[in-house]
């Protein structure tokens, strides 16, 4: 079955830099566009950023523009996030989703990696 897996998490200092990747296997990767969200315990999931099937097309969330860059890779079936200046709010549990570029909602998403930042 579609398999979404995230890695890249971790601990890092307030004003240090992650790169999270989300690497897609059994899925023509081409034909869906990719988002990444986060959770916090007791909170509802927020949407950050999801980019276009041909990588043409972002749209970030206030809360990480101008910190956080999306990109994909089709080529190696991978989604990447950049995560500069991260603040002790961005904690939480990072997900990425897989949405089929015909459809308003994502099919699959990933087990989840943890980012933690220390203050």
């Amino acid at each position: 079955q579609v398999q979404l897996v995230e890695s890249g998490g971790g601990l890092v200092q307030a004003g240090g830099s992650l790169r999270l990747s989300c690497a897609a296997s059994r899925l023509t990767f081409g034909d869906y566009a990719m988002g990444w969200f986060r959770q916090v315990p007791g909170k509802e999931r927020e949407s950050l950023v999801v980019i276009s099937w041909s990588g043409t097309t972002t749209y970030y969330a206030d809360s990480v523009k101008g910190r956080f860059t999306i990109s994909r890779d089709n080529a190696k079936n991978t989604v990447y996030l950049q995560m500069n200046s991260l603040k002790p709010e961005d904690t939480a549990v990072y997900y990425c989703a897989a949405r089929h570029f015909t459809l308003r909602t994502y099919d699959y998403w990933g087990q989840g990696t943890q980012v933690t930042v220390s203050s």
